[in-house]
């Protein structure tokens, strides 16, 4: 028997598409920045990448404070040049995109995304996928100023897809991401490189989903 869940959120990058996690991780081994190094540009929730997502900083000011943190190190990297590969986009995964067409018109669509530099396209903000055309809502931190696992994002996107959030099911590959949803009352579902995902959204929904 179908649940009653109303709609289903997805995550972008590393549900959508390739990890960017993993995608900046080899960044900086193969740009020879430390492991302490990255995460204190990318880790911290008050660090410079997570005030980044929120519009606390311009690409400007943070390849400035990336710089800050990698020119002591030694590696040739520079926040410009990170930015310009980071806005190249990631690799899309044709099966969850599959998913997300098959469930248009059977149940609301949402997205939730944290993302950097508002003042960029759309498409550039995430990830290169046209997301606006996928979603019903796509609630993205850079343009409302919190990110996940912040509850007021959540808020946000069941706030505009007019649904309490025990009604959605929410889709990341981050724990800390499905933790604070969860907080809130939705079914959370972990997003890997394999095909399970599909399975429990499937489940959760009622709805046979398509598989690669």
């Amino acid at each position: 028997m179908s649940k009653p869940y109303r709609a289903a959120i997805f995550d972008i990058g590393g549900v959508l598409t390739v990890s960017p996690v993993t995608r900046i991780k080899n960044f900086c081994v193969s740009h020879a920045i430390a492991d302490e190094v990255r995460y204190a540009i990318f880790a911290p929730e008050d660090g410079p990448w997570s005030r980044f997502e929120r519009s606390e900083l311009t690409p400007e000011g943070f390849a400035e404070v990336f710089d800050e943190h990698v020119r002591p190190t030694g590696s040739p990297a520079r926040g410009e040049a990170f930015l310009k590969w980071f806005f190249q986009g990631f690799e899309p995964r044709p099966e969850m995109l599959a998913v997300v067409e098959h469930l248009r018109g059977r149940v609301k669509l949402g997205s939730i995304t944290n993302n950097v530099a508002r003042e960029e396209s759309p498409r550039r903000r995430t990830s290169g996928l046209d997301v606006h055309s996928l979603f019903d809502v796509v609630v993205e931190s850079a343009i409302v100023g919190v990110r996940k696992p912040e509850p007021r994002i959540y808020e946000i996107a069941c706030e505009q897809l007019e649904i309490e959030p025990t009604q959605a099911v929410f889709l990341d590959d981050l724990g800390a991401n499905l933790k604070g949803a969860r907080a809130l009352g939705m079914h959370t579902i972990k997003v890997d490189e394999s095909h399970r995902a599909i399975d429990e959204l499937e489940e959760a929904l009622g709805i046979p989903l398509p598989r690669p």
